[in-house]
Order: C-alpha cells, then sequence, then structure tokens
C-alpha cells in the first residue's frame, strides 16, 4: 500500500468544481499571499450562514419522518451547499473563478528574499548560507529516494488522465530533486551561491482540472527587467526545456492527489553583472498564460532584483 505525504481525507467536491484555484502548499510571509484560499474561505462564510436556518426547518421537518428520509435530506442540504458554493467560486459564461482566469498563473520563487532582493557576498558565507537553508528545506520533499517511494514515473510529454471514481486517490508523477542537475544541491550544495553564480527555484499555483492548451508545456523565460540586457549574459534552466512537463497536469486536487508533487523550473544565474543591482523578470510563457498585468507581479511572472558582490 502507498504511504501518503499527507493523510487528511475529506469529502470530494461536486464535479462541476473540479477547474479552480487550489490553495498554497507553503506560505511565504512576504510576497506569496494566499489570496485564494482565503477568498475561498471567504465564500464559505458568505454562503453558509444563509443555509442555517434553512437547515433548521428543514430538521424539524424532518423529525417526523424516517431516519433513512433524515440521511436523504440532510444529504441532499449538504449538496446544496456546495452547488452555492461552486457557483460562487466558478462562473462558466466568463471561465473565472473568484475573479481570476484559469490561465491567470501565479507564481511563487524559492529561496526566501526579504523584498524580493537577493544580496549577498561570494566571499562571506555568512550573506548566502541563508539562501542554502532555505533552497535545502524547501527540497526535502522533491529527495529522489522519496519521490520514488510515493509516486510513479510517468513517461514525459503526455498528460497523466486518471479516469474513475473522482473520490479514489490519484497516482502522482514523480518529480525528483536530481531534475533539477546543477541546482538540486547534490552536485553543488551551495546552489551557486558560493560561486556568485546563484540557483533560484519558480513553481507556479495549482489549477485543479486545468491542462496546458494545444498540449504545449508552459515555459520559463528571465531577462532583465529594464537597465542594460547585458547585464545577464547567461542563464541555464533545469530542466533543460525550461518548462513544466505535461505529465504533471491535471491536478486533481489535495482531496484526492495527495501525493502530488508541483513542478519546478530551475534558474541557473551562471554569468550576472557583478556588484551592482540588476532586475530581474522571469515570465511564464504559453497559449492562454497572462504574465503582463501591471498591479500585479505574481501573476504569470515575478521581479526580483540580483545584487552579486564579489
Amino acid at each position: 500500500m502507498r504511504r501518503q505525504l499527507r493523510s487528511r481525507r475529506a469529502p470530494a467536491l461536486p464535479y462541476g468544481y473540479r477547474y479552480r484555484l487550489d490553495d498554497q502548499d507553503e506560505v511565504n510571509q512576504n510576497y506569496l499571499a494566499d489570496e485564494e484560499e482565503e477568498a475561498e474561505e471567504e465564500a464559505r462564510v458568505m454562503v453558509v450562514p444563509d443555509l442555517e436556518e434553512e437547515e433548521e426547518e428543514e430538521k424539524g421537518e424532518e423529525e417526523k419522518e424516517e431516519e433513512d428520509s433524515h440521511s436523504q435530506e440532510t444529504d441532499s442540504a449538504w449538496w446544496r451547499k456546495l452547488q452555492i458554493v461552486n457557483e460562487y467560486l466558478w462562473d462558466p459564461e466568463k471561465r473565472t473563478s473568484l475573479a481570476r482566469t484559469g490561465q491567470s498563473w501565479r507564481v511563487m520563487i524559492r529561496p526566501f528574499a526579504h523584498s524580493l532582493n537577493f544580496n549577498f557576498n561570494v566571499s562571506e558565507p555568512d550573506t548566502w548560507q541563508h539562501y542554502v537553508i532555505s533552497l535545502n528545506g524547501f527540497l526535502q520533499g522533491y529527495n529522489d529516494s522519496l519521490q520514488e517511494e510515493m509516486n510513479v514515473d510517468c513517461p514525459p510529454g503526455q498528460y497523466f488522465i486518471q479516469d474513475g471514481d473522482e473520490e479514489e486517490d490519484k497516482k502522482a508523477c514523480q518529480f525528483k530533486r536530481s531534475f533539477l542537475k546543477n541546482c538540486s544541491g547534490l552536485e553543488d550544495p551551495t546552489f551557486g551561491y558560493s560561486t556568485g553564480q546563484p540557483c533560484i527555484l519558480l513553481k507556479m499555483n495549482r489549477i485543479v482540472g486545468f491542462r496546458p492548451e494545444r498540449g504545449d508545456p508552459v515555459k520559463v523565460s528571465c531577462k532583465v527587467q529594464r537597465g542594460d540586457e547585458n547585464d545577464i549574459r547567461s542563464i541555464s534552466y533545469y530542466p533543460e526545456s525550461a518548462s513544466f512537463d505535461l505529465r504533471y497536469y491535471p491536478y486533481y486536487g489535495k482531496l484526492t492527489h495527495v501525493n502530488y508533487t508541483s513542478p519546478l523550473v530551475a534558474m541557473h544565474f551562471t554569468d550576472v553583472v557583478k556588484n551592482q543591482a540588476v532586475p530581474v523578470q522571469c515570465q511564464l510563457k504559453g497559449k492562454g498564460i497572462i504574465n503582463d498585468v501591471i498591479n500585479d507581479r505574481f501573476v504569470g511572472r515575478v521581479i526580483f532584483t540580483l545584487n552579486i558582490e564579489t
């Protein structure tokens, strides 16, 4: 029997709820506000109290009925609750969830950096050691031995579609730490920070039921946000395709896809100008992906600063 990373179980959501933003796995203290989870919880608070009075009335009537009838009515009331929440969260005409399009991917990066400024001196380990600790901690769930034990080895380049009962546990594809090669911390335990060639990992929010359009993987592309484009002369990506492989889609939600491990793309900044601040923008590229929202720097992109001193 497969051991699960998360054993929490709860009733499955209605079928129409299969396409929504899922809440975060990790909380970034400064720049990864879990807006989707908060909004979803707010929706429940708004909806459920209105139904409590209705439930009380039904309960009074059900006391006169047989036990089987009581069970059926209770199930019906619960189902109506979920349907109303679903209607609030998902607009099938506009194809939006909580006022966001399904393709409005939000992203997060690791290691954690205050105000998204990566400032360190190559010759002073105390200035970059906390980045190494952050990355090592984040990647524990990606260790090869754990992934091999928990998840399956899926063929790349195709969706991993799993039919059957929606309440059944789904299998998850392996994403091994070793996939990140020079940014895995296995070959270089300092993730490049000791040589002034830092690794930064990027992860997308999970969207239940979403599949990249046209079967084309979503890719990551980084460049100087403003200023001299030659300030970044070389970037290596891992996996080398700089993309999130199709095998990790669709995601079925945390209630059933319990061992799911979000795919990552590592950016290895191998040749960046030193001793000055370099603003960097990393964007998601793909059909239907929104990455140019002016007032939201985490929809389809992330902006940060590299300041590597020698």
